[in-house]
């Protein structure tokens, strides 16, 4: 009696090189100390230097493109990618699209993610902006108030302000993670059917009060004005979670 072949190895050896490509090529940028914008070694000079095959090499650079650690420039070749957080970004607001019983508690735990972050900061800022005056944060925190008040969005007046607010403490990891979770907030927010809330005029002036208190110095009043800033929004979900409940 014959039997079917169950034969797997060819796919799965295929598989197993590429990621072994995909080590090794990281290993390569890393050993050469290449920066983003670097230009990376061409295809062949790869197969070449690594020992792997070109088949491999393309795989391996395709994964690498969707990690955002290598960019493709056709026409005129591969080089260092940024090694943003985009691919958390996205992978993280395709998860809470793809589950509509989870969409609004993901909405929820990133709004507490983001107050964590900017928590967390309160006594840095305070440090930093004690005792100085800032034009460019005021003028963004005027703009918030006139457009509330208009009843109209702010959202990116929102988005340059805490990226601004950051800068005195030079720490890029926190500036990216803050920036990223602010990006799958405002993505998810009007996906989830989640209205910004009528109290908009309460989150523009929070925004002053965040402001206030880090240039006197003063970190619990930041404290209290980062969950003023966030109350609005928090009720929305909750009474979103609420209605999808009955």
């Amino acid at each position: 009696m014959t039997t079917a072949s169950t034969t797997t190895s060819p796919p799965s050896s295929t598989r197993k090189s590429a990621w072994s490509a995909t080590d090794a090529i990281k290993d390569l940028i890393l050993a050469e100390g290449l920066r983003p914008g670097d230009p990376m070694p061409t295809e062949s000079a790869l197969c070449d230097q690594l020992g792997i095959s070109r088949s491999s090499v393309r795989e391996a650079i395709r994964t690498l493109a969707s990690l955002d650690i290598v960019e493709v420039r056709h026409g005129h070749g591969t080089f260092v990618g940024d090694l943003s957080l985009s691919p958390l970004v996205n992978g993280l607001i395709f998860r809470a699209r793809s589950d509509a019983h989870e969409d609004l508690r993901t909405l929820r735990e990133v709004l507490a993610v983001r107050i964590a972050l900017d928590l967390a900061m309160a006594d840095r800022l305070a440090d930093e902006y004690a005792g100085t005056e800032d034009d460019e944060l005021t003028g963004l925190v005027e703009a918030m108030t006139q457009k509330a008040a208009n009843g109209e969005l702010f959202i990116e007046e929102d988005r340059t302000f805490h990226h601004l607010l950051l800068e005195k403490v030079n720490n890029r990891l926190i500036s990216e993670l803050v920036g990223a979770f602010w990006t799958i907030h405002t993505d998810l927010q009007p996906h989830l059917g989640v209205a910004p809330g009528a109290d908009i005029v309460e989150t523009a002036r929070a925004h002053g009060e965040m402001l206030a208190a880090v240039q006197a110095g003063d970190a619990s009043a930041y404290r209290e004005a980062v969950q003023a800033h966030y109350a609005p929004l928090q009720r929305a979900v909750e009474r979103a979670l609420t209605d999808r409940e009955q």
